[in-house]
Order: C-alpha cells, then sequence, then structure tokens
C-alpha cells in the first residue's frame, strides 16, 4: 500500500481491500493492483467514508470496468466500487431510477416494461453510473437526451443532487466532479409500445452480434469517432467519420502487438487475445493513432479511459 494512503483509511462497514489487484474487474482482465479497494455498504457508509478520507488520497470510482485499461503498475488511489445496494431499477410510468451498478442491458429492459423508451442502452456494455458520467449512446441517442438528474457523493462526502447543466454533457464526456461517486441516476425516456420496444432490442442485439466481436475480450469501441473533421479546411468539406474506417483506410485492421489485436471483424475493437498486457494494449492503440495521423491528419482520440501507473521498466 502506498505510504500516503497507509493508516489514514477511516473505519468502513462495508469492504476495504489493501492491495487488490484490478485486473479480474476490468473486461479486458489487465492491470495491476489498487492500493485499496473500498466496497460501501450503502450511501451513508460512502459518505461517512469520503468524509473522513484524508484530502490528499485520490479516489477512483470503478463501475464493471467495461471501458478501462488499468495499467499494469497499478493504481496509486482508493478505488470505490458499487456493487449490491447500488442496483436497483424502479419506475413510475414516466421516469427510470436506477442505482450506479445497474447495468444500462437491465435499464433497457425493465424501462422497455414499463413503455418507456430507452431502447438504446440495450446494447451499451457497462452500468448505468460509466453510462452517465461518459455520456454513453449509440443509434443517434445519448445518455445527454434522457438524462433528468442524479444522485452523487462528492469527495467530501456530501450527498446531493446534480443536474445535466452542472454536468455539461459533450460527445462522451461530461464535467463530472473530480473524486465525486454517482450513486443513481433519474432518466425519462419516450412513450412506447413494451412489445415493440423489446422487439428493437432483439433486432439491436442481432445486428450488433453480427458486426462486433462480441465474444472476444474487449473493451467496446476504443477510439471516438472523429466527427466535423475537414480534410481541406473548408467549412463546406467539414464531414463525419467513422473511426473504424480511418483505421482501415490506415492499414492497422488486424495489427498486433503482443497479445493485443485491433479486431478484424470492427477494427476499432482492441482486443486482448490471451496473456495481452496493459502495455501491450496501449501501445497498440498508440500505433493505430500515428498511424492514423500519419495517413490522413486525422488525431484519434481515445474512447477507453487508461488510468494508473506503467510498470518500471
Amino acid at each position: 500500500m502506498a505510504a500516503q494512503i497507509e493508516g489514514v483509511l477511516p473505519a468502513a462497514r462495508g469492504r476495504l481491500l489493501e492491495g487488490k489487484p484490478l485486473a479480474d474487474l476490468t473486461w479486458l482482465r489487465v492491470g495491476g493492483p489498487a492500493d485499496c479497494l473500498f466496497q460501501p455498504a450503502d450511501i451513508d457508509d460512502l459518505a461517512a467514508f469520503l468524509r473522513g478520507l484524508d484530502s490528499a488520497v485520490p479516489v477512483f470510482p470503478m463501475g464493471v470496468g467495461s471501458n478501462l485499461i488499468v495499467r499494469d503498475g497499478g493504481l496509486r488511489a482508493v478505488v470505490v466500487r458499487l456493487g449490491r445496494g447500488f442496483n436497483g431499477i424502479d419506475t413510475d410510468g414516466e421516469t427510470v431510477t436506477a442505482g450506479a451498478a445497474a447495468l444500462d442491458a437491465h435499464v433497457a429492459k425493465r424501462a422497455a416494461d414499463a413503455g418507456i423508451d430507452l431502447t438504446f442502452l440495450r446494447t451499451i456494455p457497462g452500468s448505468i453510473g460509466g453510462a452517465v458520467r461518459m455520456n454513453a449512446g449509440c443509434y443517434g441517442s445519448y445518455t445527454a437526451d434522457v438524462f433528468v438528474s442524479a444522485t452523487i457523493v462528492t469527495r467530501e462526502g456530501e450527498i446531493r443532487e446534480i443536474t445535466a447543466e452542472e454536468l455539461s454533457f459533450e460527445y462522451r464526456q461530461t464535467a463530472f466532479p473530480e473524486g465525486a461517486v454517482l450513486v443513481s441516476a433519474k432518466l425519462r425516456g419516450p412513450k412506447g409500445n413494451p412489445a415493440e420496444l423489446h422487439a428493437r432490442m432483439e433486432a439491436q442485439l442481432q445486428k450488433r452480434d453480427e458486426t462486433q466481436p462480441t465474444r472476444d475480450r474487449s473493451a467496446g469501441s476504443t477510439f471516438r469517432n472523429p466527427a466535423g473533421f475537414s480534410s481541406t479546411g473548408r467549412a463546406d468539406d467539414v464531414h463525419d467519420l467513422k473511426a473504424w474506417k480511418v483505421i482501415d483506410n490506415a492499414g492497422m485492421r488486424g495489427a498486433q502487438r503482443g497479445g493485443a489485436l485491433m479486431s478484424e471483424k470492427h477494427s476499432n475493437f482492441l482486443i486482448n487475445t490471451g496473456g495481452a498486457t496493459a502495455a501491450d494494449l496501449e501501445g497498440l492503440g498508440e500505433d493505430v493513432r500515428k498511424k492514423v495521423y500519419d495517413e490522413s491528419g486525422i488525431t484519434l482520440e481515445w474512447e477507453i479511459m487508461r488510468i494508473g501507473d506503467p510498470l518500471p521498466e
């Protein structure tokens, strides 16, 4: 455990695990240990813990690790991971209130049962906490479109509501308060027929499985689409591009480094073929970014979050 954390952890009713390896908690199955992993018993336990934690100690909220590379040297922070007690889903006929640990797919299905259209969430890997924080979306819909409010616990241990204006939703990002932990979100979608909503989701799943490497070990889309790029600099030539297309154009579909692979099925998916390190995965991603820039002048931005320290050389 890092010296900055040792001896300064407040008491908690939930689980405190020192030096917990994070590889098993991420979809890519890579990464070193966190100084401490905290799994709070409930929202009051979380608030009390953060209030008592030295303000110099970093806090990193972690969901199901579906969009994350933890570097091989691990993370010098207290990682907060919500579990049971934070995954409830309630509807009132107009809105859906979901705990941050509720899976996106489960929220979409429960909403459809109530005649609320949140179908775009069905094929998004991860939990609602991550969906809000990263403004997750697909099929032209984003979390920002359905967001009403959220409950957070601030780094100082205050429980409060946060609005869309405070989050300042943008493409694949928000202005989420540093060190705060999102515990639940309220969403409002259009009304729909439950049977039709479920049928739409089944069609989405089929399309996803046909076009994406859903059976491989990945973290979803690797890079954001380079929207609004102009190859000539003229305003009337601005167009939207897909990340997979510029990766293909640069000849990087199927590129490899160690156990890391840019998927042959969908070239914007970074795959751990077995035995990859975080350095392999991130290094291959940087290889792709460099080749795309050299070929087209486009700078791809990571959609996968990368955190922690590399192993010492």
